[in-house]
């Protein structure tokens, strides 16, 4: 179905159709009603070559934030942003790469709007405030779509999600905990970053599935570690010190290395078995030392490189998606299977 087609069939110029299209000038309400009858019964999409061609006279600007600073999972995520800003050099497109350590909201609005007035659309790793929410929905209504990446975001007009379903891999956790300690263990849980809702999802999925997999698998202490190294560490080490039954950590987003080297250093090394996520290479080395027993993985570079795609294909449709999600399969690595 083209124009020229609803055109003929609706006995008007194609001039007339392409003013609804794209909201161009007055139509009359009844010709307008017939004109997007014809579509919804005949299917109609924009001449994506002709499109393509718009897009790269426009030069489109795809910008990105992480909170990535200090933590090497992003280092696959940014890959994936690399691979696809390569695919689409034939487009014109560019990327704008902004980073930060931490998850101060105010440092991520700054990033917001250092890129706003000078980017097509944004892939963002959110933090979970309203203040961000207040603020993509911004960009939106000024027509930029927004694609959160790794993590969602509440309350939010994103356009399209690309990362894990975090409950169940936290489930997904959980069942490996169960597994390596043959269902018997005193846990102590690191947690993430409150302010990430991929954290809070993560540690709700792995409590809720622990709780119902076996009564002889309990949670003797949380404390959080913030996706900061020496946080984590002294975190661990304060833990193990006030709880000598301890004999297996779960750990919900970064610092595995270090509270791998917690564990080391209180001397409890033989005595505690580790589940965590994601493969890298500090992670990878304490499963080979038989420490970490088992990891969730998310497919960082696939999200990274959908994420661009995704935001990408709304500027060459001319369309924005509505809560659109593109999940990730989660992946579970033992030392056996490890690069």
């Amino acid at each position: 179905m083209t124009i020229k087609e609803i055109a003929r069939i609706c006995g008007v110029s194609r001039g007339t159709v392409d003013r609804v299209l794209n909201n161009r000038g007055k139509v009359k309400p009844e010709t307008e009603a017939l004109i997007l009858q014809t579509i919804a019964e005949h299917g109609y999409t924009k001449n994506i070559v002709g499109r393509a061609l718009t897009v790269k006279k426009t030069q489109p600007v795809i910008g990105a934030i992480l909170c990535s600073e200090g933590n090497p999972f992003f280092d696959d995520v940014i890959d994936g942003f690399s691979q696809a800003e390569a695919d689409l050099k034939d487009y014109g497109a560019t990327l704008i790469l902004k980073t930060m350590c931490g998850h101060e909201v105010a440092r991520q609005l700054a990033l917001i709007d250092e890129l706003s007035g000078h980017i097509s659309a944004l892939v963002i790793q959110p933090i979970n405030s309203s203040r961000i929410a207040e603020r993509l929905l911004a960009l939106k209504e000024a027509g930029v779509p927004v694609v959160t990446v790794n993590t969602d975001i509440e309350s939010s007009s994103r356009c399209c999600y690309v990362g894990s379903d975090y409950e169940s891999g936290g489930a997904v956790a959980a069942g490996m905990m169960a597994l390596v300690t043959v269902g018997q263990a005193s846990i102590g849980v690191i947690e993430g970053v409150p302010t990430l809702m991929g954290h809070v999802l993560r540690q709700k999925g792995f409590e809720d599935h622990l709780l119902a997999l076996s009564p002889a698998l309990s949670i003797i202490d949380r404390a959080p570690a913030l996706d900061d190294p020496e946080q984590a560490y002294r975190a661990t080490c304060r833990m193990l010190e006030s709880h000598p039954k301890i004999d297996a950590m779960f750990v919900v987003a970064a610092g595995v290395y270090d509270v791998c080297r917690a564990i080391i250093d209180c001397g409890r090394e033989h005595s505690i078995r580790v589940v965590a996520y994601d493969d890298v290479p500090t992670t990878r080395e304490m499963m080979r030392r038989g420490l970490v027993r088992a990891v969730v993985c998310q497919q960082p570079f696939d999200q990274g490189y959908r994420a661009v795609r995704e935001a990408f294909d709304m500027l060459l449709s001319g369309q924005m998606h509505e809560g659109r999600m593109l999940i990730m399969e989660n992946q579970i690595k033992i030392a056996e299977n490890i690069d």
